[in-house]
């Protein structure tokens, strides 16, 4: 099948039922040759590559045309289709979502848009922040950026906004086990004390922590909403359910992370009592 689809003409597709699609995931599933089986499933799914885009294309550079982020985002859906097996237990679409957004950024990450001139200008930048933290001890500002190399802050700015080096705010600076996620080197104006840096870090990893004792759909639901900044209708949308339902079930993941944090404030106050 031809990775490059006519978006605009989505709503002529004629949608499976819920029966239709269950017996057609058993077709292929028996049978993974079944290119004809495959090709249905992908335009049946192609929504999820349009979503997708619409969120993904808001973070990049007007020289990276919407088409070609499309033929990524297809290239995801086919993996996803061919490497999905129920026995995940996981919804298709919640995978499909991950695999999709997952092919787009790291084709994006493997190419360069910008000329070498401005790509060295990136690089002097970035070069010119890593000195000035070692020798203030904190994230220079953009002033402090552009001072060090004789710039303008306005052209500072600009350079930076045009780098499309796509970097997600969870990897590693650094190959060592002290390395830090590139999030927890973001300058804060308002910036935090020791003691509210560790508290924050401490909320964070209880939170994370938290969010793997729920049950399977409201953890989906939780990173859909506020990770992906999905809306409850288009949760439901992508994994089959009325929006009422996801948001009953989104308020009951919230109670749930309330009583269990609640519990693991009084099971540390307890320890500490006891010793």
């Amino acid at each position: 099948m031809s990775q490059s689809f006519d978006f605009t003409s989505y709503n002529n597709i004629k949608r499976l039922s819920e029966d239709e699609l269950t017996a057609l995931w058993e077709e292929y599933l028996k049978d993974k040759t079944n290119k004809a089986a495959r090709d249905t499933l992908i335009v049946q799914y192609i929504y999820l590559i349009r979503y997708v885009v619409g969120r993904v294309k808001v973070t990049l550079p007007a020289t990276i045309s919407i088409e070609d982020i499309a033929g990524y985002g297809v290239e995801g859906l086919i993996n996803a289709i061919e490497r999905y097996s129920p026995q995940k237990n996981t919804r298709f679409e919640t995978y499909a979502l991950i695999r999709i957004r997952g092919a787009i950024l790291d084709r994006i990450r493997a190419q360069d848009f910008l000329p070498r001139s401005v790509r060295k200008k990136i690089k002097d930048i970035k070069a010119a922040q890593e000195k000035l933290k070692q020798d203030l001890g904190r994230m220079p500002t953009t002033t402090e950026v552009a001072n060090y190399l004789d710039m303008e802050p306005d052209k500072v700015n600009q350079l930076l906004a045009e780098d499309t080096t796509m970097t997600s705010l969870y990897d590693k600076r650094g190959n060592t086990d002290d390395s830090v996620e590139i999030i927890d080197t973001i300058q804060d104006e308002n910036k935090l004390n020791p003691q509210e840096k560790a508290e924050e870090q401490n909320v964070k990893q209880e939170l994370e922590k938290a969010l793997k004792r729920l049950p399977e759909r409201e953890r989906i639901i939780m990173v859909l909403y506020y990770q992906e900044n999905m809306t409850l209708k288009e949760i439901g949308e992508t994994i089959n359910m009325s929006e009422s339902r996801v948001c009953q079930l989104h308020a009951q993941g919230i109670m749930k992370l309330k009583n269990i944090l609640s519990e693991n404030r009084t099971t540390r106050l307890r320890q500490s009592i006891i010793a």
